[in-house]
């Protein structure tokens, strides 16, 4: 039965035993049979209008209300309900629904808010951004992604991923590079993914980064750097070679030559000779620093290999903080080659600030979260130029070459790990950190 008609009903059967009683005592009374009729009449009316009656006073705030919570759920939040009032029943329903139409009202300023700044964000970030479906069909780009995609976007949404030319960006590990040929860049992109869902389906999210400008850019300061190196160390080799073969010419020209003539001519030849081998050692160095062999992975023990370059080092005992008995997959000649650099410079360091060899170096490990992380510590003066120690070339030592560094982070990094120094902090002394992350046994 019909909310409608269930209270009609329930209104008339409220009236029946009255209307009931009211004409059994009409009929059985002495009246005439038209008045008899006409009480009968005006007393169904009166029964039957005061029943329609009571429905409508239900049915009525319920039909106001339900068109006022279609207009709601239209997104209409600009009516509202008369007749709420506190200590009412039908009162305190309309208040709660005007309350539940400012409540959405203001929801829905808040989320056109975000809307537009989310808008204005994605115009401005340097990166193209695309929403895929579940059905791989692109339901959300920027600015950016469509200059990329050469299209407008109300061509391209709803477009397949295979039709923009993206489907590889659908598919495997992310991050990672990418070069890719599309209508608005060619160039190498960085790769990112994510998830976010509309409507309680799930869509993807992809990001790409143009790396193109930025490679080129720090490609072009790397060689700037790699110039004025070059240009410095060859120069200090050229200068002094030019300088001596000038004079010795100046002295063979000459008819009469000094009594001592063959001595400067040998001295100045040793001279040559000593800056030349100095200059083929730097060339040797750079192409050291750039044909590092691939790695020979095999099981390496991080102990043991400890033990022996400490063992190695005669100029100053090194002592070793043991960590727990761990097996790593590396290299084990790059990984030794790499701790004797690091622990030559830190026995240098603390010789230099502890001439009479009362210094101290130490070295040890530690397993964390499938990681080796070992470190090296001195009490040397402690690194002053960290952003260039590890630039090829760039040394503090009047002997030094410049390459230990760089080369133990190139190992480090080859590895898939990390090499950095830092001060100590409170005490004076340098820390050389290696983290490699393999997998390790303990």
């Amino acid at each position: 039965m019909k909310f409608e008609r269930h209270i009609l009903v329930l209104s008339l059967m409220t009236g029946l035993v009255g209307s009931v009683v009211s004409l059994f005592l009409i009929w059985n009374s002495d009246y005439a049979v038209r008045t008899q009729l006409s009480l009968t009449v005006l007393i169904v009316l009166a029964w039957s209008g005061f029943a329609l009656r009571l429905k409508a006073e239900v049915v009525f705030p319920l039909r106001t209300l339900s068109n006022f919570l279609g207009a709601l759920r239209e997104g209409d939040y600009s009516l509202r309900a008369r007749g709420a009032y506190r200590g009412d029943a039908l009162g305190e329903v309309i208040w709660e629904v005007n309350k539940l139409a400012e409540s959405l009202h203001e929801q829905r300023l808040g989320a056109v808010e975000v809307t537009a700044l989310l808008r204005k964000i994605m115009a401005q970030i340097d990166v193209a951004m695309f929403g895929f479906d579940s059905n791989r069909r692109l339901q959300l780009i920027n600015d950016n992604g469509e200059h990329l995609l050469g299209r407008a976007g109300k061509e391209l949404l709803g477009c397949d991923a295979d039709e923009v030319g993206l489907a590889d960006c659908l598919d495997g590990p992310t991050p990672r590079i990418l070069d890719l040929a599309l209508p608005g860049g060619l160039g190498r992109w960085e790769l990112r993914r994510g998830t976010y869902r509309e409507r309680g389906l799930s869509h993807q999210l992809v990001f790409l980064f143009d790396l193109t400008r930025t490679l080129h850019e720090e490609e072009r300061l790397a060689w700037k750097r790699l110039v004025q190196i070059l240009r410095h160390e060859i120069s200090n080799s050229l200068t002094p070679i030019q300088s001596v073969a000038g004079s010795l010419q100046t002295l063979v020209n000459r008819q009469s030559r000094p009594k001592d003539w063959e001595e400067d001519l040998q001295k100045g030849l040793e001279i040559i000779a000593e800056r030349s081998e100095t200059l083929h050692r730097f060339i040797e160095s750079y192409s050291k620093l750039t044909r590092l062999p691939k790695p020979s992975v095999s099981e390496v023990k991080v102990k043991g290999l400890v033990r022996h370059v400490a063992n190695l080092e005669t100029r100053m005992a090194v002592s070793i903080i043991a960590g727990p008995d761990a097996v790593i997959q590396a290299d084990h000649d790059q990984l030794e080659q790499l701790l004797i650099n690091i622990i030559g410079n830190a026995v240098e360091a603390s010789l230099e600030s502890n001439p009479d060899g009362d210094g101290h170096v130490q070295i040890g490990w530690q397993v964390q979260n499938e990681e080796l992380y070992l470190w090296v510590e001195d009490d040397g003066p402690g690194p002053t130029e960290s952003n260039d120690l590890f630039v090829p070339f760039f040394t503090t030592k009047p002997d030094g070459l410049g390459i230990g560094l760089a080369l133990s982070r190139q190992i480090a990094e080859v590895h898939g790990g990390s090499l950095t120094l830092e001060n100590k902090g409170n005490t004076q002394g340098c820390r050389a950190c290696l983290r490699l992350p393999r997998e390790v046994r303990t």
